[in-house]
């Protein structure tokens, strides 16, 4: 939720409880962040904000409606199906895109960043309905200036999907993201692992020593066009591969003509439209109860307070009290709340129109028990002090600032808290005197009406009516 009525809705990335203790772990998180927010490219899903509240952090990351490729291809093996080749490209070709950004990013002094993605695989590739490729997920992403620096002998990503060079330990730099795509789009192609192993042990020697069949071996229809490029990318010599991501989108592209992003968008809905559908629902769902929100409440408040005193000109909008604090940018992050969705908060506007009709009528009723009172003690002290006290309840369960009723009455005030009592108090004081109040001996003031009109056709009141 932000101001002017501003709503969208979002993914949140949390970090494990065991995993927030971890200086290292808290390190990748934000470095995640960090270098996320350097790439804008539609293939690359996009940070939007960095949250921290009671000892946690959080992503706050565009929400994507679609489903991760490697679900897409142990989809359509449970059908016995592979993803028509065409289909295969356009995902692969977007995903290199997206790669290619992220290679090519740079800081805010214009300095490359070297970004290196390390993991991708199937499941860091997502496929929207609206048949867009995504790269996901730079948590384990080397860039130079990076604040985690990854420990000795630990290596980052997934055993099946790393190059050569990365189980070596090796430099690592943006032909290691070529491979691994290379290996995404083998699978991709084939519906099957290119590396199985009963144990890491098996897999790692497979990566390394194995010898790495072409995809049209396992599946009809692959040109050898599409097999060369495959292998090329596939490559243990890095230097034989394609030299940056770019390139093997481009040759991609050229070997087999990609389907329409609209075309891909229907075959994802064909193939996980039912698990798409429960999704789009649950979002339905939530947005309909943070609907309910009070930030066109306090919008309103705003407004009519800049409305009420015409002198001063409009300021600030309240913002969310409720919020949690943005790292990065303006946004925040508003508390849940227990609404339900057909409930409604009253009209705070209404309220101290209430408070105020209230006050003024109790306000009446003093002065003229002060009035009566007056004359019923023609030989009273010269000490007393005459005190008049009247009381209103009103409930409310909107949350609003501090309201106080006009200049003419001394005490009365008013707040409206949530689930809370709202009492309205007046006294009335007399001021002490030497002598005996007398009754009046005037005539009785013509008080119908009560007021006279001035000249700016405002109302003013008879002094002795009040």
């Amino acid at each position: 939720m932000g101001p002017v009525g501003f709503a969208r809705t979002v993914a949140i990335k949390r970090l494990h409880p065991q995993f927030a203790k971890d200086p290292e772990f808290v390190s990748m998180f934000l470095d995640e962040a960090r270098l996320a927010a350097r790439i804008q490219h539609p293939n690359v899903c996009q940070t939007v904000d960095v949250v921290a509240t009671q000892g946690e952090l959080f992503l706050v990351m565009e929400l994507l409606q679609g489903e991760t490729l490697s679900r897409l291809i142990r989809a359509t093996a449970r059908n016995e199906e592979r993803i028509p080749p065409n289909i295969v490209v356009s995902i692969m070709a977007g995903a290199l895109y997206g790669l290619h950004a992220a290679h090519e990013a740079k800081n805010e002094r214009g300095e490359a960043l070297g970004i290196v993605h390390r993991d991708i695989s199937p499941q860091n590739i997502l496929v929207n309905r609206d048949g867009v490729t995504k790269v996901l997920d730079f948590g384990v992403a080397k860039a130079a200036g990076r604040f985690h620096t990854t420990r000795e002998g630990n290596v980052k990503g997934k055993l099946p999907y790393m190059s050569p060079e990365q189980l070596r330990n090796q430099h690592v730099d943006r032909q290691t993201d070529v491979y691994a795509a290379s290996v995404c789009l083998w699978e991709a192609l084939t519906g099957r692992k290119l590396f199985r192993g009963d144990n890491e042990g098996a897999v790692l020697e497979q990566v390394l020593l194995s010898v790495v069949e072409a995809p049209s071996v396992f599946a009809e229809g692959i040109s050898p066009a599409l097999d060369a490029l495959v292998m090329r990318g596939l490559d243990r010599d890095k230097t034989k591969r394609f030299a940056t991501a770019r390139e093997m989108a481009v040759a991609l592209e050229r070997t087999l003509h990609p389907a329409l992003a609209s075309d891909v968008g229907e075959w994802v809905e064909r193939i996980a439209g039912d698990t798409l559908s429960q999704r789009a629902e649950r979002v339905a769902e939530i947005e309909s109860v943070t609907g309910e929100l009070p930030a066109l409440t306090q919008i309103m408040s705003g407004l009519e307070a800049s409305n009420q005193d015409a002198t001063h000109a409009p300021g600030p909008l309240p913002s969310n009290p409720e919020g949690v604090s943005s790292q990065v940018s303006s946004i925040s992050v508003a508390a849940s709340d227990s609404l339900a969705p057909n409930e409604r908060r009253p009209s705070r506007k209404r309220m101290v129109v209430l408070v105020s009709v209230a006050a003024a009528a109790l306000l009446a009723a003093v002065v003229l028990g002060v009035a009566l009172g007056g004359g019923r003690s023609s030989t009273g002290t010269a000490t007393g002090t005459a005190t008049s006290t009247a009381t209103s309840t009103a409930t409310s369960t909107a949350t609003s600032p501090t309201a106080t009723t006009p200049a003419t009455t001394p005490a009365a005030s008013a707040t409206d808290a949530p689930g809370a009592t709202t009492t309205v108090k007046v006294v009335a004081t007399a001021k002490p005197t030497a002598t005996a109040i007398k009754p009046p001996t005037t005539a009785a003031p013509n008080c119908n009406p009560p007021f006279r009109i001035g000249p700016n056709g405002e109302k003013i009141y008879k002094r002795e009516c009040m």
